[in-house]
């Protein structure tokens, strides 16, 4: 079996920046996605030379912080920030157009970095909601990268990063016994979404803490078995 430890929310902070580099230089992690709406993106772009086998995609934005557009005001509310969270389940759809501008002008704010784009995910799984399906598929063609597996997007095998995606290493899963879940899966290949960091000023975006740490050090003290081929 083929597996990807992959982390997000790359450029979010310093501390989240320098962890994700930490278990990718000592540990098990081969790639991450930067947020390139993000606090620390450029000191992200600058760690990410120095380190050029990390793989790097971009964490897609629609339910934290602010756009990169200045004008997709179906997306924002009355502050400038993004309108939707992560019960956008619970919300009207947004218009489409208006998605596909923002998301294209955080593809190509990543590429005028110089960065080498590898795949293309999102925050809180938003590119795994029906009604963005079909701009998920069309921006992976268009600028020919895979993208995380969701469910919605299991008719396209030809865009997807793996045949399965383990999200299970979050909150209460965090432990190290992640290599026993994985060899029982039913699949060829598998995505483990992880978000190791060091806590820095990371508690005013975010309620995913204390476990941050936690998978740092787990992500530097596991190894391999035998059976998984790194991705």
């Amino acid at each position: 079996m083929k597996v990807l430890f992959n982390a997000d929310d790359f450029g979010l902070t310093k501390g989240v920046t320098d962890g994700i580099i930490e278990v990718h230089r000592n540990g098990v992690v081969g790639a991450a996605t930067m947020i390139m709406n993000g606090h620390a993106v450029n000191y992200a772009v600058n760690q990410a030379l120095k380190n050029p086998p990390l793989r790097l995609g971009v964490h897609l934005v629609l339910t934290s912080g602010r756009p990169i557009c200045s004008h997709v005001p179906g997306l924002v509310d009355q502050d400038g920030y993004f309108r939707y969270k992560n019960t956008f389940r619970e919300m009207e759809p947004p218009h489409v157009e208006e998605v596909e501008k923002e998301w294209r002008a955080q593809i190509e704010a990543f590429l005028e970095t110089g960065l080498t784009l590898h795949h293309l995910d999102s925050h809180h799984h938003i590119h795994g909601w029906e009604p963005l399906k079909e701009i998920v598929v069309k921006l992976a063609r268009d600028y020919n990268v895979p993208v995380r597996y969701m469910e919605s997007l299991k008719e396209f095998p030809d865009i997807l990063l793996t045949e399965s995606l383990w999200s299970g290493f979050y909150g209460k899963g965090v432990n190290a016994n992640i290599f026993d879940k994985l060899k029982g899966l039913n699949a060829a290949s598998v995505e483990v979404m992880t978000h190791p960091a060091y806590i820095d000023d990371l508690q005013s975006m975010s309620s995913y803490l204390d476990k941050r740490e936690e998978e740092r050090k787990i992500l530097c003290e596991i190894s391999p078995p035998d059976w998984a081929e790194m991705m």
